[in-house]
């Protein structure tokens, strides 16, 4: 078999490869979770160490929640901040291209430069109903209701994964290796939001060792939903209008949970 993995496209968008070497590169450079290591880059190829997979164990999956704490606590230059100048999200045959700026604030980089050009992007597709629904979670978080978590304190940027759903998280002989990533300067929630998303084998055991590490106040999971908002938006943009119940549930649970922190 042989020793390397080479992602593909023909045509792909300019810097894309680029931005995902860097994403992984950057995300090694802490040397604190294993991720898969970059061999080489060109405009249309990324050429990987291949990985062998194995079955994950519980402790395993704790010690890897350990090991993401302390790739948050790295920190990032500023919100939004990508390690290339051109950032990508979504599959390898549809990505689309999101924004680098770098800020302060993480309510203005999550509403104002990921949730609301997604929106946009969306114009015509959705019904006023809808439209209205997520356009109101947006300015809840715009707002600043999640710059911390639970409405304790501010968040300073976290270096985050950006897409770490179960299938870029592989169980390998070195423990939960990161692959595939859109890494950014983010807030740590949105890293434990994907893992829960669409379900993380042994989930508790990550998030009972990422607390070991990196104690959350308590009912930091109502929070989570906020941090999921731009993938499940994303969905709709790149699958199509299945998954946009639940995208609008997920905006209704968002504005609720603002209004909570507020009162």
């Amino acid at each position: 078999m042989s020793s390397d993995f080479i992602k593909q496209r023909p045509g792909a968008p300019a810097g894309f490869f680029a931005a995902e070497a860097a994403g992984l590169q950057w995300l090694a450079e802490p040397g604190v979770v294993p991720v898969v290591e970059v061999l080489d880059h060109g405009a249309d190829f990324l050429r990987l160490e291949r990985l062998g997979e194995v079955a994950p164990s519980a402790a395993v999956a704790r010690e890897f929640g350990r090991k993401l704490a302390g790739l948050h606590d790295a920190g990032a230059p500023g919100f939004g901040w990508t390690p290339a100048d051109s950032a990508f999200f979504g599959p390898l045959d549809a990505p689309f291209e999101v924004s680098t700026e770098s800020g302060s604030s993480f309510a203005d980089f999550w509403a104002d430069r990921r949730l609301l050009p997604l929106l946009s992007s969306l114009s015509g597709e959705l019904s006023g109903e809808e439209e209205a629904e997520i356009a109101s979670a947006a300015w809840a978080i715009g707002v600043g209701s999640f710059d911390g978590i639970c409405g304790h304190g501010v968040e300073e940027p976290a270096r985050i994964h950006g897409d770490l759903w179960s299938g870029n998280l592989l169980w390998t002989a070195a423990g939960g290796t990161l692959i595939d990533p859109a890494a950014h300067g983010g807030h740590r929630l949105e890293d434990l939001a994907l893992l829960d998303l669409f379900g993380t084998a042994h989930l508790e055991e990550i998030f009972a060792g990422y607390e070991e590490a990196h104690p959350l106040p308590e009912g930091w999971r109502e929070d989570l939903p906020a941090h999921s908002f731009f993938a499940l938006l994303a969905h709709v943009r790149l699958f199509g209008r299945g998954f946009l119940d639940q995208t609008v549930n997920a905006a209704r649970s968002i504005t609720a949970r603002a209004r909570r922190l507020r009162d």
